[in-house]
């Protein structure tokens, strides 16, 4: 891709995954653009989670399927899971503000560089924020609090489906 826009029109929750595997390869080169997101005083305070085998697949779908949600997670074959760790950040900053004041955002930031590295691999992603925390820290061992688990496949559609958003006027305002 050599336009960042035609990226950005690829990228889309993909809801329907080929049960194709995905090589750890790709999934590593996606992780490695998230570790290279900004981040408040470079704090980085994420840690991923990577399953890409069928076993510990079976165990995140339950955990991101309460009451039948996220059904299309059943033939996805791989998720990164995105935990927040303890942000480090400069001590002047630090005693101004909570030390987890901009975790969250950064954790966001990491996610939309791991999801555009992704797309420009030709693969599928859904962030998934309804996830059963304690289920999946039992089922997988997971100390961390949980933020997002980030769907990863072969998306089984050919064409991404036109995005649907506000109009540029109505999101955006030129202060004078």
């Amino acid at each position: 891709m050599n336009d960042f826009k035609d990226l950005i029109l690829k990228r889309e929750s993909c809801r329907n995954y080929s049960e194709k595997r995905v090589d750890t390869a790709l999934i590593l080169q996606c992780v490695e653009a998230a570790r290279l997101s900004p981040s408040a005083c470079n704090s980085q305070p994420w840690k991923y989670y990577i399953v890409n085998d069928e076993e510990n697949a079976k165990k995140v779908r339950q955990c991101v399927q309460p009451d039948g949600a996220n059904k299309f997670t059943d033939k996805c074959p791989a998720f990164a899971i995105v935990t927040e760790q303890t942000a480090t950040l400069k001590p002047h900053v630090a005693a101004r503000v909570h030390s987890q004041k901009w975790a969250e955002n950064d954790i966001g930031l990491s996610v939309a560089h791991y999801c555009l590295q992704a797309a420009d691999l030709g693969l599928g992603t859904c962030i998934i924020g309804m996830v059963e925390e304690d289920k999946m820290r039992e089922l997988l061992g997971i100390n961390d609090k949980i933020r997002l688990v980030i769907a990863t496949g072969y998306s089984a559609d050919e064409n991404p489906r036109e995005k649907k958003r506000k109009a540029l006027e109505e999101m955006c305002e030129i202060l004078k």
